[in-house]
């Protein structure tokens, strides 16, 4: 008797007896892996999965093994040509286009002024033509609508939602084991000013419509956090400043671009007058949502960290808006729109006006020297049980701290073969340091920190005072000052004496120990 197998992979399409050419053959093995199969085999075929997915549970290292190429055009097939001639076939959408500053304009990847992306206007036609090139060439990573949308593949990253060990289900298991309440709030605008009913000027947030979100705030207290560590507004700003060029992309609907894990959907369930539904994508207000997006970003990116960077897609531009602050070859500095409309503000009538204010303007204080110093007088209304008193002293301070911001110097990133200088003040109440560097021996500001003394640091003597001046400004550097040689200025030389006294007070000896960790 002979037998003829047929050796096949079981994520191959099956074929069927009618679907094979040639006469139809009959294995006669067939009753025996029915009578066995729901015993051994799907016992097997089950452990084979559970390895599957423990290969599977980390695909940035998966990620690390492939070469930059297979990672782009393999697991995220965005440009191959089968797609892309598809693609060629659909009718490219109709957009509004908004108008645009005098250094940028409007380039089309299609004919009729179909497909538009934002270029800067001082490009050479050659680099224009170059730019475009590239563009139209990648065309499948721009997306101009909704179906656009093709969403990040599952070999690369999936959201998991892990509970904590004592967690329980938030409804009856009857209803659902997870379920979310709806919200609709209203949508806001940034900060405006307009007038009441009196004719006085108010700040406002205006709404422009309403979104709706689901309230997760339960579940994310019961969902273990993952302390993926996420980067710092300082540090992406510095590390895009100082190039001729920028390009600056944006994710088109960046989180739901990322699937959640096919067991953890349920977990994400909410209700709503329609019935109850559960995300397949990753939504907003998740509390992992940021680590996971941002550990997806870098799998995807890791080639091209620090070397890259519709409306929010500009190429080749000399200056762009980069989280609130303008990056140009220049240097970092406050974006202009949002102070003048800060200066515009109002004088406080609350202490809600008050914190507002104080919050706007607390966005630019690195580059406001003595923030704190100026402040105080405004600081000092917010205090617990402190009674609302706005007085000509806190007015000035309003004024000023609005001057200062229409006056406030263009900050620089640090040259690191350069040793750093740090400079400290201190007065009755406050605390003021400048990071900086020295250049061609012309000095440049990096950083302006400042700090309020509380009850029992007013207390101090000048000494004392002056070292926690130093301290402070160690401390808020670190990132900066670790590995580092540093210079200190100071009013008080006899800190210099200081770090050798051996019978100094435990609170300076510990403070001096803390010093021993630079390179001063």
């Amino acid at each position: 008797m002979t037998l003829e197998l047929n050796i096949f992979h079981l994520y191959k399409k099956h074929i069927h007896p009618e679907e094979e050419e040639g006469p139809e053959k009959v294995c006669m093995i067939d009753t025996l892996v029915e009578e066995h199969y729901d015993q051994r085999m799907q016992k097997d075929l089950v452990e084979s999965f559970g390895d599957l997915d423990e290969g599977l549970l980390e695909p940035s290292y998966l990620l690390t093994t492939l070469s930059p190429w297979r990672r782009r055009e393999e697991i995220l097939p965005l440009f191959n040509e089968e797609e892309t001639q598809r693609a060629v076939k659909e009718e490219p959408p109709k957009l509004i286009l908004k108008p645009l500053p005098t250094e940028l304009k409007y380039a089309y990847l299609e004919e009729d002024k179909k497909c538009p992306v934002v270029i800067s206007s001082a490009l050479t036609i050659h680099q224009e033509d170059c730019l475009l090139e590239v563009l139209r060439r990648c065309k499948k990573a721009i997306g101009w609508q909704i179906s656009d949308l093709k969403g990040i593949s599952p070999l690369v990253y999936t959201h998991h939602i892990y509970m904590e060990d004592e967690a329980k289900p938030i409804r009856q298991p009857q209803r659902s084991p997870w379920v979310s309440p709806t919200q609709v709030v209203p949508k806001k605008s940034g900060i405006t000013v307009v007038q009441n009913d009196k004719g006085e000027d108010v700040s406002t947030c205006l709404a422009t419509g309403w979104r709706v979100y689901i309230d997760y705030r339960k579940f994310n207290s019961m969902t273990r956090k993952d302390h993926f560590p996420l980067p710092f507004i300082d540090q992406v700003l510095e590390r895009v400043f100082g190039h001729p060029f920028h390009n600056f992309l944006d994710g088109y609907s960046g989180y739901f671009q990322i699937e959640i894990d096919v067991e953890d959907q349920e977990k994400t369930t909410f209700t709503c007058p329609f019935g109850t539904y559960a995300y397949r994508r990753m939504p907003f207000n998740l509390c992992n949502a940021p680590a996971t997006f941002q550990r997806c970003m870098l799998s995807i990116f890791s080639d091209m960290v620090e070397h890259i960077m519709e409306e929010k897609c500009h190429f080749m531009v000399h200056q762009r808006i980069v989280l609130g602050h303008i990056i140009s070859k220049q240097g970092i500095e406050v974006d202009k729109a949002k102070v003048k409309l800060i200066v515009k503000l109002p004088s406080p009538k609350n202490a809600k006006g008050l914190r507002q204010f104080l919050g706007h303007a607390g966005f630019y204080r690195r580059f406001i020297n003595d923030f704190s110093k100026l402040a105080r007088p405004l600081c000092e209304l917010l205090v617990k049980d402190a009674k609302f008193i706005y007085d000509d002293r806190c007015q000035r301070s309003f004024e000023e701290l609005k001057l200062f911001l229409t006056t406030v110097p263009i900050v620089r990133a640090p040259n690191w073969q350069l040793p750093f200088e740090v400079m400290c003040d201190v007065s009755d109440f406050a605390i003021g340091a400048v990071l900086g560097k020295r250049e061609d021996g012309k000095p440049y500001v990096v950083y302006y920190a400042s700090k309020t003394l509380n009850e029992a640091q007013r207390n101090y003597t000048t000494t004392e005072k002056e070292l926690l001046a130093v301290v402070f400004a160690l401390d808020k550097f670190r990132a900066y000052l670790v590995g580092s040689f540093i210079v200190v200025f100071t009013y008080h030389s006899a800190l210099k004496y200081l770090l050798t006294k051996q019978d100094a007070k435990a609170r300076l000896i510990r403070w001096i120990l803390l010093l021993q960790e630079f390179n001063l």
